[in-house]
């Protein structure tokens, strides 16, 4: 979805998907077959990969992928073009439970699509923003005031004269999910990278509360949940099927912690992106 609510720009999503046969690649295909906002399917039985280009979050692609009964791990995104413009992922931790995987792709010069799921917050509606520094030294509260390069007055992502950093807000649903994807006209991936990522405890008011002409809050509440923003693999740059420093598999480490003693195999704390 765009700011507005549009459908947004179609991209190409590559999953490694666990098929060993032909009924594999066919349950594969009919699993995403006459789906709103899937347009063209690509599968490779030998390399064990799927492409898809779609409006669709990511997440819901590959939970479709998963509905044939294999597994689908999200290796990289890029536009329909060939040419790759720059992408980026944020992983978010913070209060408790939470946590989250947020990507930005550059799909033109004018457009970054924001296709992320956040896990462990409380449901109803929570402002989101690209903070200036990428220091979570003292967690959410040294990422700095909202990037905005140009001085504007706090408001939403459809306005040219709010923050660049105002990405609005994302929903909860009674789970404590949000799945979310979409269009922004103003974020451009080189020059976020090495910033920050929040997530707030509460709604963003567009700049439409007591606080409009606030620079920095939203009147969103503290931030819950924040990640630096690092640079990332585009589509079929992510060649890794198997990391050589600890074991783990593509297969096996979504079942893992991204560092520390819990992760299988592992000898080296270090995070996968």
């Amino acid at each position: 979805m765009d700011a507005q609510g549009g459908p947004g720009d179609m991209c190409k999503l590559e999953f490694a998907v666990q098929m060993t046969c032909e009924k594999c690649v066919r349950a594969v295909k009919s699993s995403l077959e006459g789906v709103a906002g899937v347009q063209n399917v690509n599968i490779s039985l030998e390399s064990e990969a799927v492409v898809v280009e779609t409006t669709l979050p990511a997440l819901e692609v590959q939970k479709l992928l998963e509905s044939s009964g294999r597994r689908a791990v999200l290796k990289g995104m890029g536009s329909v073009e060939s040419q790759n413009l720059g992408a980026a992922v944020a992983m978010l931790s913070g209060v408790g439970a939470i946590q989250g995987v947020v990507r930005f792709l550059q799909v033109s010069e004018n457009n970054c699509i924001i296709d992320g799921t956040v896990d462990g917050l409380n449901p109803g509606q929570h402002g989101i923003h690209i903070h200036e520094f990428g220091d979570l030294s003292m967690g959410c509260d040294s990422c700095g005031g909202h990037y905005n390069p140009e001085g504007n007055a706090h408001g939403s992502p459809g306005q040219l004269d709010s923050h660049v950093g105002d990405l609005g807000n994302i929903l909860a649903d009674k789970s404590g999910r949000a799945t979310f994807r979409f269009d922004n006209n103003r974020v451009k991936v080189w020059d976020i990278i090495g910033r920050s990522l929040v997530v707030d405890e509460g709604e963003d008011d567009l700049g439409r509360g007591t606080h409009h002409l606030s620079k920095v809050t939203g009147n969103s509440g503290k931030g819950l949940t924040c990640g630096i923003i690092a640079r990332s693999a585009g589509l079929f740059e992510n060649v890794k099927q198997i990391c050589s420093c600890d074991g783990i598999t593509i297969w096996e480490e979504r079942d893992c912690p991204i560092a520390g003693p819990g992760r299988k195999k592992g000898h080296t704390n270090h995070a996968h992106l």
